[in-house]
Order: C-alpha cells, then sequence, then structure tokens
C-alpha cells in the first residue's frame, strides 16, 4: 500500500466468484477495475447495462464513483450517457449488483467479453449540507459562463 493512501475497509460480494474481485491496475491508480460478469451486447446506438459482477457496501462518508476507463470509447464506442455512476451508500442489498449504463454510439452492435475490465471505481468522501436559506446572497458574475470562453 502507498504511503500516502489509506486503506479503506469494504464489504464487498462477488455475483459470480469464480472472476476475480477489483484490482488497482498500478501502484499510482486511483481508480480499481470493473469486469464483465457476461457476455453483453449493447445494440448500436441505445442504452444498456453491463453487469460488473460486485455488491459492494459502500462506507458510511464515501460515495462509489463509476465511470468509464478512458479507453473505452475508443475502443468500445461506448459512454456513460450521464457521464457517471454515483453508487449511494444504501445500495448494497443482495440484488445490487454495480451496473454500468452505457450508450453505444456506433452503427453496429458492440459486444463486451465476460471478465473484460470496462469501467473503474473511485471512493469519494461526501458531507451532507445543511441548508441556511438566505432572502440574498449579494451580486452574481452574470450567469452561465460568465467568465469568459
Amino acid at each position: 500500500m502507498d504511503k500516502y493512501l489509506q486503506p479503506l475497509d469494504v464489504a464487498i460480494k462477488r455475483v459470480d466468484p469464480t472472476l476475480p474481485l477489483p484490482t488497482y491496475a498500478t501502484a499510482g491508480s486511483v481508480g480499481f477495475d470493473l469486469l464483465c460478469r457476461q457476455d453483453t451486447e449493447i445494440a448500436p446506438r441505445d442504452l444498456g447495462f453491463i453487469p460488473g459482477n460486485v455488491i459492494v457496501s459502500t462506507p458510511p462518508g464515501y460515495l462509489l464513483l463509476v465511470t468509464l476507463r478512458s479507453s473505452t470509447p475508443r475502443r468500445k464506442g461506448l459512454l456513460i450517457p450521464h457521464g457517471v455512476g454515483i453508487i449511494d451508500q444504501d445500495y448494497c442489498g443482495e440484488g445490487d449488483e454495480v451496473l454500468i449504463q452505457v450508450y453505444n454510439f456506433r452503427d453496429e452492435p458492440v459486444l463486451i467479453r465476460r471478465g473484460e475490465r470496462i469501467a473503474q471505481g473511485i471512493f469519494i468522501p461526501v458531507v451532507r449540507a445543511c441548508w441556511q436559506e438566505a432572502t440574498a446572497l449579494g451580486p452574481g458574475r452574470g450567469g452561465f459562463g460568465s467568465t469568459g470562453e
């Protein structure tokens, strides 16, 4: 373990125990690779779900962020339609397998093979806001895109 990284104990269950647990590819990786549990085909110009083979009990005070590996759009023609997936702390029951929602932007079907590294997960600390409603907040900057190009 890197001396600058603190370990985080996380309960995890594999849906298919014949596939390995997620791993960090290098000592400097901040995300761990998620594997496709079964061959999955995504139709052209369509949304689909890739089963990630794990149920994760995200620790209190964290969220699990799921995003594609950087090579996935180029190699597979897939994007996550909303940019990232957020796995809440209470999404951890027996039927709560991590699924990677993807959009196939190609004109042909895309096949993701069982065991293929397709996405990565990152644990991120979170805090909850305690709203302090105000009647005014001061002058604004001028709207969306107001700081220039």
